[in-house]
């Protein structure tokens, strides 16, 4: 074993820092790329088939297209031939080679299976405030009123205004440094989080680990776009990194209770400083071990782990699924150019996606607390109890955080699996806003909760599906839609989820319902946007498009091939 890491560890700087991995591309054509210029160039630049890979094309006759092919999200992003390979068991692609599957195994474990760790640290110091509220936080520093609302709402301020750096840091700066240094700094204020006495001390701290917390969703989701290349692996490999969130709320929930149970006084502290100090160690342990197992990027990689043909390989898959690396320009010049922003600020990306989101991040009422202050409303728990309880509901989200995306990827549905999540959440809500009902009625609605969340990996995936071809555009609406939407929460929260109306929160449970519903509708329109888009890359996708009705000389052996360009499209036939 000692020997098998002998060249990983050879690696690192001074014995212990990762450092960038030159690669060169020019190797043997058993691991050979397509040409590394073609990355990240724009839709025009893809018009001429020659230098692209082989591939099984699909003639297709446009004429009489059936209307249910606008539920097809896939009808011009895979061909036949590709579609035909899909295999909805099986977790690797058909098309995979042996050493492509050894490849993406290690990247599940070095970026899947690390960010989940991250994201269940993240919320376990997230959600480690809502369980010391009921533990003795609240009379212990004299908490009133709204302040838990309060302090919510700045935790999320700070998250969400540091995220703008990151339209630029998420593809020019090397994320293995950058993700686990901020966790290491919000990991250690959260055990400073034990020393306050007073709600303003408590504000101050939660506002400065919000803002170190900023990119730690983003950037994961962005780099899952980065490494996984096919459209139906995405959403399995997000789901991984979800079951971090409920797993953390969940497992904060148990944490907590046994805390609360077996720390009380246990050197003259309150059970509730102890959750602070053991969340922060746990956080302390997951942020050092990010330096080593976040891989960088395929174009910028600082992996110990990855052979340099396995980088090549990584290299290579991104081209063939033409996902943009990052530019090869001035990067800050690059930034502030008018011709990159007006090619995000004209597009529909930046505005249809961030109301999608805004949708999604007002859906769930669990960030509110909801469940757990009616536990404690009940008054027949003890504090133990009401934490060990609180785990119930992330707990039934894992599975239906599963059931919902291994649908999506499996079955190649990803707005099914979006409609079909939020109509059991609009169900969970109508329940609990009615409220007036049988108490088993009110465990039942809190049980669905998480299917609110639960289809969050899917819309995230499809959001880099659909930017794949420029990371510039992808990551400035990557964080665009991501801080809009938490900031609409922020706003929403001091309106609809006001603490003094706990636990009956009739315009919170309303409210979540009808962005439940919204969201559906809005799936519709962003599968239909998303559908045009691909049927401009037809070609590059192995589609050949033509229609014998308005192409009247063109046959199926005649086919005509559609080329598009920046704002305007042309038809050549080409004969054969």
């Amino acid at each position: 074993m000692l020997e098998s890491l002998k060249v990983p560890l050879s690696r690192l700087k001074w014995g212990f820092i990762p450092v960038r991995r030159v690669v060169d591309d020019d190797v043997p054509e058993d691991v050979a790329a397509l040409e590394q210029e073609k990355v990240g160039l724009q839709k025009d630049n893809y018009d001429e088939v020659e230098g692209e890979e082989d591939q099984e094309l699909e003639y297709r006759d446009e004429a009489n297209r059936p209307w249910w092919k606008f539920f097809d999200e896939y009808e011009y992003r895979l061909n036949k031939p590709t579609r035909k390979k899909h295999k909805w068991y099986k977790w690797f692609d058909e098309n995979d080679t042996p050493a492509e599957r050894k490849l993406m195994i290690k990247i599940d474990i070095l970026l899947t299976l690390y960010s989940m760790l991250a994201y269940w640290i993240k919320n376990l110091d997230q959600t480690n405030l809502n369980n010391a509220y009921t533990a003795g936080l609240k009379e212990d520093i004299g908490m009133t009123g709204n302040d838990l609302v309060n302090t919510q709402v700045l935790f999320t301020i700070g998250n969400i205004v540091w995220q703008i750096p990151f339209m630029f840091c998420l593809y020019a700066v090397p994320l293995n440094y950058v993700l686990p240094g901020l966790e290491l700094c919000w990991a250690i204020l959260t055990v400073a989080t034990y020393k306050v006495q007073t709600v303003k001390q408590l504000k101050i701290l939660r506002f400065f680990i919000g803002s170190l917390e900023a990119p730690g969703y983003l950037a994961f989701q962005y780099l899952f776009g980065t490494f996984i290349y096919h459209p139906s692996m995405l959403a399995r490999r997000s789901m991984v990194y979800y079951f971090g969130q409920f797993a953390g709320v969940m497992t904060s929930g148990l944490i907590s209770g046994a805390v609360v149970d077996n720390f009380e006084g246990v050197h003259g502290l309150a059970a509730w400083r102890w959750i602070f100090i053991i969340d922060g160690i746990v956080s302390i342990i997951v942020a050092i071990l990010g330096f080593y197992m976040l891989p960088g990027t395929p174009t910028d990689c600082y992996s110990i782990w990855l052979s340099d043909d396995e980088i090549r390989i990584l290299r290579r898959r991104l081209q063939k699924n033409h996902t943009a690396g990052r530019p090869k320009v001035d990067l800050v010049k690059s930034f502030f150019d008018w011709k990159v922003w007006k090619r995000i600020i004209f597009s529909w990306e930046i505005y249809v996606l961030t109301i999608w989101n805004m949708l999604c991040w007002n859906n769930n009422n669990s960030s509110s607390g909801s469940y757990i202050l009616w536990l404690k409303s009940l008054g027949r728990f003890t504090h133990g109890q009401v934490q060990f309880k609180s785990a119930l509901t992330p707990g039934l989200g894992l599975v239906w955080l599963f059931l919902v995306n291994m649908y999506s990827d499996l079955f190649q549905l990803r707005w099914l699996a979006i409609v079909l999540s939020q109509v059991f959440n609009i169900i969970g809500n109508v329940i609990l806003a009615v409220w007036n009902v049988p108490e088993n009625a009110k465990w039942f609605g809190f049980c669905l909760q998480y299917f609110g969340w639960s289809m969050a990996p899917v819309l995230y995936m499809w959001m880099n599906d659909i930017c794949r071809r420029d990371a510039q555009r992808r990551a400035v609406t990557l964080v665009f839609m991501n801080m809009v939407a938490q900031a609409s929460t922020a706003w929403m929260a001091v309106i609809v989820w006001r603490t003094v109306e706990a636990p009956r929160f009739l315009k919170g449970y309303s409210f979540t319902a009808a962005c439940a519903f919204g969201l559906c509708v809005w799936t519709f329109l962003v599968l239909h946007l998303y559908n045009k888009q691909e049927k401009g890359f037809a070609r590059q996708n192995g589609i050949v498009l033509y229609n014998s009705q308005t192409d009247p000389e063109t046959t199926s052996e005649t086919p005509v091939t559609e080329t598009f360009s920046e704002g305007e499209s042309t038809k050549s036939i080409t004969k054969q």
